[in-house]
């Protein structure tokens, strides 16, 4: 595992050398009043015990519609990269085929800049897309929540081969953790069809940001999925 090196010396920014992943640069990231909010924590810890408790009810007929619907395993974990771009593993609901990742070369990508979608997607089975829809496929995510590599409300979590290619600008993004939710959910996700607008979002919640605006965010993300907008 790449080590990650903080700079203590300095409180109002963090260097972090991730060789691996940033071809040996020494990068300055922002110290975001987020990361050392004990509000947000607390926040965070209660939403991801409800949220834990509600999948503990939702396991059962959610892996049983998984395993019927096609082979392979209930869970998929991906190496995803968080605060200051620390990698590490996130959960989810598998609502694709097998062998999915190995696939992705071959689907078309429907978004400009470092950012993959396709809304027509044949990777996703059936039980997947409803899951999608529903955002139930992002349940166990409560359990990275819970342990602290990420909170309910921030920036999408980018995978390996996104942040590898970003320019210096879009790592402000991973100033804070990423979320569940955050701004990109409310704000119609299947409609954003550019990496830079992601960007644009993500640096908008850092400046937005305080306790009552995650309520605000969670709030209204309960109504996106309640009203299935902005889904699969």
């Amino acid at each position: 595992m790449t080590a990650f090196t903080l700079n203590q010396n300095r409180c109002d920014e963090d260097y972090i050398h991730q060789p691996s992943l940033f071809n040996n640069q020494t990068l300055i990231f922002s110290l975001h009043p987020s990361t050392y909010s004990t509000t947000k924590r607390g926040i965070d810890i209660i939403g991801s015990l409800v949220g834990l408790l509600i999948l503990g009810v939702l396991f059962l007929p959610i892996a049983i519609a998984i395993k019927l619907d096609s082979r392979g395993d209930i869970f998929y974990c991906q190496t995803r990269h968080g605060l200051y771009g620390k990698p590490f593993k996130i959960w989810k609901f598998r609502s694709m085929i097998p062998q999915a990742d190995a696939l992705k070369s071959q689907i078309p990508n429907q978004v400009q800049g470092h950012l993959f979608k396709n809304d027509n997607d044949p990777r996703i089975t059936r039980v997947g897309c409803f899951l999608r829809r529903t955002s139930l496929d992002e349940f166990p995510q409560f359990w990275n929540v819970l342990i602290g590599d990420m909170s309910l409300v921030g920036t999408r979590p980018p995978t390996h081969d996104e942040v590898i290619h970003y320019n210096p600008h879009h790592l402000q993004r991973l100033n804070v953790k990423p979320g569940i939710t955050g701004e990109w959910q409310v704000k119609g996700r299947s409609q954003i069809q550019d990496f830079d607008a992601v960007v644009a979002l993500d640096l908008n919640y850092q400046k937005q940001w305080h306790p009552g605006y995650d309520l605000i965010i969670i709030w209204k993300t309960i109504s996106v999925v309640f009203t299935r907008l902005g889904a699969c």
